[in-house]
């Protein structure tokens, strides 16, 4: 009986410890996302800083161009992403974000040190926080 019990306890702890990710099969943001606003750690970035940044969703895959091209695999529901890169800058992390589609904006707010998903979209005195607000290449 003790044995069961502890099992039992020992499950439940793994399960509460264990990020549960979401896929998402919808496509709903499958695409091509140009940046209009963005944010590091409160700061508001000047436009001529991301004017050429593009980040691309197809399904489970991701490209941002920017300085240079990251590419990974990203996972996506219930307002949250879990983000693996493979190549480039972020090749081997893991990243968390939460998202957010309204008005034909994508506001992904991102923990750049993955070990929690962003509470709100405010980045402000969080210096791993990162957010950018985007709209679908082709739509104004």
């Amino acid at each position: 009986m003790k044995l069961l019990s502890a099992l039992f306890l020992f499950s439940i702890c793994v399960g509460c410890l264990t990020t549960k990710i979401v896929k998402s099969t919808s496509g709903e943001l499958n695409g091509t996302w140009i940046p209009v606003k963005e944010e590091f750690g409160g700061n508001e970035l000047p436009a001529s800083s991301f004017e050429k940044q593009r980040l691309i969703l197809q399904d489970t895959l991701y490209t941002v161009t920017a300085e240079s091209i990251d590419k990974g695999i990203v996972y996506y529901g219930n307002g949250k992403m879990d983000i693996y890169g493979k190549v480039g800058v972020n090749a081997g992390k893991h990243i968390t974000a939460i998202y957010k589609l309204e008005n034909g904006l994508l506001t992904i707010c991102y923990n750049l040190l993955g070990l929690s998903y962003p509470e709100s979209y405010d980045t402000k005195g969080k210096p791993t926080f990162f957010l950018s607000v985007s709209k679908k290449e082709g739509i104004q």
